[in-house]
């Protein structure tokens, strides 16, 4: 099977975070088929998934080497919703459009099909490389986590890991951290007639927000401005009611600095403002600290990524090096999309940085 082919069957499976269970069956079958030596990780499901499927790293090798040198690894999730594979031709070569295609199914296809033809030139053997594909990477990066744990269990180490995404052909010299937290204000219901009786949660809410988004932190020149954006909201349950609880999740995309010096500004910023009535909490989840990233191999261009990977959730000593094929700007969008000639070039690009590397 050659890289569009596979590319094609990836999209074509449907793997919202969450849902990740029939294309990880997939791959496995696929590898096995191929004389890979395949292993599953359980990683744990999804709090609120609508289905109980359960969630499965893959990880495969040639012959009975586990620890190998190399490790390439890339996401099998993708973010909502779901949108089918097309293929239309364009001025500018065969265009291929579907949720995943870039982010980061085009790095999947890429990577799987650079190994199969460096193992069938003999440019490769046992104990080179293995591969890994995980979940939840869109979401909180529960797979690479789960494989990081395993994998410290079991002593498992690797000089280089090339992760996928996409970077239009570029090594990525690092990329932001990101911080997650959740705002909720308190307030008193009441009837909307008599707001005097009542404390709005909503205009508690509205307050801090506007704070937030003010909020200024740390930049840097490599990756930029820190930047803050208010994803979510939720407050209230009808028109006539004075909302007792209002909430918002909120990301920010850390380019200078530790989440924990964020952390201690968002709380100031938060205890700066005076409410007669009502209160505000404020809870932290995921967060990460910027990531630098390995660029020391010959003939590819370099750039940031602002957005966030699984490279910080694989913990060990390794080079880290991120490159895929593809462009992000159309990652997460509804023109999703990215051309045969991207795949092949990424399967070239590939076979490169796996042989500069295995020739050190």
């Amino acid at each position: 099977m050659n890289v569009i082919n596979l590319h094609e069957d990836l999209v074509s499976i449907e793997s919202i975070t969450g849902n990740e269970y029939q294309v990880g069956q997939y791959l496995a079958h696929y590898l096995s088929s191929r004389n890979f030596t395949v292993e599953t990780q359980l990683v744990p499901p999804l709090q609120g998934a609508s289905n109980d499927r359960p969630r499965l790293n893959v990880f495969a090798y040639i012959g009975e080497t586990r620890n190998t040198r190399l490790l390439i690894t890339s996401h099998m999730d993708t973010v909502a919703p779901y949108i089918p594979y097309s293929r239309s031709s364009n001025g500018e070569g065969n265009e291929i459009c579907g949720r995943g295609t870039t982010d980061a199914k085009g790095c999947i296809a890429s990577q799987i099909t650079a190994v199969e033809e460096l193992i069938s030139d003999e440019s490769i053997r046992e104990g080179d490389i293995a591969l890994l594909f995980v979940v939840g990477e869109e979401r909180d990066g529960a797979g690479m986590k789960t494989a990081s744990d395993l994998f410290q269990d079991d002593g498992l180490t690797w000089e280089a890991v090339i992760f996928g995404e996409p970077s239009e052909h570029k090594l990525v010299l690092g990329h932001k951290g990101g911080l997650v937290y959740e705002i909720t204000a308190y307030g008193k219901a009441a009837h909307s007639s008599y707001p005097e009786l009542g404390i709005n949660a909503n205009s508690i809410l509205i307050r801090v927000l506007t704070a937030i988004d003010a909020m200024e932190l740390p930049g840097s020149e490599k990756l930029g401005d820190t930047t803050t954006n208010i994803g979510v909201m939720q407050g209230g349950v009808a028109m006539n009611i004075i909302p007792a609880k209002a909430s918002a999740t909120v990301l920010t995309r850390l380019a200078s600095g530790t989440p924990e010096e964020a952390m201690i500004r968002i709380r100031a910023v938060i205890e700066s403002l005076e409410f007669e009535e009502g209160r505000v909490e404020v809870t932290f989840g995921h967060r990460f600290a910027p990531v630098d990233c390995d660029v020391d191999i010959d003939g590819f261009e370099t750039d940031v990524k602002r957005g966030g990977t699984d490279v910080p959730n694989l913990k060990g000593g390794h080079k880290r090096y991120l490159y895929g094929p593809g462009s992000v700007l159309s990652a997460h969008s509804d023109h999703e999309c990215l051309t045969v000639d991207n795949l092949h070039k990424g399967v070239d690009d590939y076979k490169v940085i796996i042989q500069e590397l295995l020739a050190r």
